[in-house]
């Protein structure tokens, strides 16, 4: 055997053991099939219409879609001419582009990146632009399949169209309905940009009659709509207990457990979003419903036995790995103990707020899965998602500062480190808790694509011990509660109507 296939299989062992027991799906999973059904799912089956009955499915916070349901249409006679100059042609292509939430999730996500905002805040947005968007979305629905006002084109087949008339009725618009509801909760959140929210609702709205395939009214009817649906989501917003004040007097103190006087890798400070876990949920009764047992006692040998894997783990110890990893294809690791490895380059992969890694996969499942032509789903889908990050990140923090353990270069201040080291308690680990909520329920969505996104969970939980900054407990019980809030937002989903 020659020197440097030696030295590739005790790197495969040293990951082996590194991934040993991290998450309940193994990273053997992580590297299957991707492969997926292509049925068009944007029609219900045998009707030809979009989902005629979701205007019925659950809502989250409307009593139910009926409850701000429009009066009905105008009878005059309206005119509608799709555009024909490259302007408002180019508008029709941007917000046609993906399910009519699509823009507005990037635009929020974009927004959280210039505000700096940790996963309290970030998780906080987009689970309620994306309830907003739902909520409107289902509103709208009711309404359409209520009133059943065909499009412009199909009351008028010599009328032309920028794109194809959506298999749906007319009044009001999802489109505008959708605008309104992102534009008033995103100017709820950030108020010195709101001007250029309303700005963006009301192009959003215009480029459906631009396109041909709406009527005003069906623009005025929609953004009031979505505008009442942000007025009670920002209502709910107000009482979710965000702006709760934190008593740096009530930090514990004693062996073991987490304190900004420690050494750590950045600066000592007030620990991050430490009243997080006493936010109002919108699945679990509370950030306590799933607490996890305690973490291993400091003086235990269990303990003892995660400082000596951190501190010994030899992170990159195969460089120029990473020419070879392409962390967007789970096909670059075929198998599980398989090169190209670069443990670093998965450290940095999952080190942002990790909304910035599913909302992309998100969206392309969306539509791989043939569901961005199908907007309730679509919608369902985004808040589902949305809202598994969000409860699972409250349950998590709720958990840090119950237990209040401290983090590995705390409990031996020569572990060096890839990341810096948050201000916050190890125990368990956030970024694990919140792709494992997310993964769970990214796995029931795409059924065909369940084993990528739990081996991702998987694999962003092992990440967080490999970059130094969290004890394998801390990994295993992350991904673990995680899982366990994805699995109560699918039972909540599996409630709603739309299976």
């Amino acid at each position: 055997m020659s020197a440097n296939r030696h030295e590739g299989r005790a790197n495969l062992l040293t990951r082996r053991t590194a991934l040993k027991g991290v998450g309940a799906v193994g990273i053997a999973a992580a590297f299957g099939s991707t492969a997926h059904a292509h049925a068009d799912a944007s029609t219900s089956a045998g009707s030809g219409m979009i989902e005629p009955t979701a205007g019925s499915w659950k809502t989250w916070v409307l009593a139910s879609g009926a409850e701000l349901r429009p009066p009905a249409p105008p009878a005059a006679a309206e005119s509608s001419a799709a555009a024909t100059d490259a302007a408002p042609l180019a508008r029709v292509a941007y917000w046609d582009a993906g399910a009519p939430g699509y823009r507005w999730n990037e635009r929020a996500m974009q927004q959280t990146l210039a505000a700096g905002y940790g996963p309290g805040d970030a998780y906080r947005t987009m689970a309620l632009l994306n309830v907003a968007i739902y909520d409107a979305t289902i509103a709208a629905w009711d309404a359409k399949y209520a009133y059943n006002r065909p499009r412009p084109a199909t009351a008028d087949p010599s009328l032309s169209t920028a794109i194809p008339t959506p298999a749906s009725p007319s009044y009001p618009s999802v489109h505008a309905a959708t605008a309104g509801a992102a534009a008033g909760v995103l100017a709820y959140l950030f108020p010195k940009d709101a001007s250029s929210f309303v700005q963006a609702a009301t192009e959003a709205a215009q480029s459906r009659v631009e396109a041909g395939v709406a009527y005003p009214s069906d623009l005025a009817a929609g953004l009031d709509l979505g505008q009442q649906v942000a007025a009670r989501v920002v209502a709910w917003a107000k009482t979710d207990g965000s702006d709760a004040r934190f008593d740096p007097a009530s930090i514990p103190t004693g062996p073991g457990l987490w304190s900004p006087k420690l050494p750590a890798s950045n600066p000592p400070g007030d620990p991050v979003y430490p009243m997080l876990g006493t936010w109002k949920t919108w699945v679990l009764s509370s950030g306590s419903q799933f607490r996890p047992g305690p973490p291993p006692a400091p003086d235990s040998p269990e303990r003892a036995a995660e400082i000596a894997e951190i501190k010994h783990y030899p992170r990159d110890a195969h460089p120029f790995t990473e020419l070879f990893f392409w962390p967007q294809d789970p096909a670059g690791r075929p198998a599980p103990d398989t090169i190209p490895f670069s443990s670093n380059q998965v450290v940095f992969y999952y080190a942002p707020v990790l909304h910035y890694v599913w909302g992309p996969e998100l969206a392309q499942k969306l539509f791989e899965y043939r569901l961005d032509a199908n907007p309730p789903r679509a919608a369902r889908a985004y808040a589902l998602v949305s809202i598994a990050s969000y409860d699972a990140s409250v349950a998590c923090w709720e958990a840090k500062f119950h237990y209040w353990t401290a983090r590995p270069n705390q409990f031996d201040p020569s572990i060096t480190t890839i990341l810096p080291t948050y201000p916050i308690p190890d125990y368990p680990s956030g970024h694990a808790a919140a792709l494992g909520g997310t993964a769970e329920v990214l796995a029931s969505l795409f059924p065909a694509d369940a084993r990528f996104f739990q081996s991702r969970a998987t694999e962003n939980a092992a990440s967080r011990m490999w970059a130094g900054i969290h004890f394998r407990s801390a990994c295993e019980t992350g991904v673990a509660l995680g899982r366990r809030v994805g699995q109560a937002v699918i039972a909540r989903a599996a409630r709603d109507g739309a299976e």
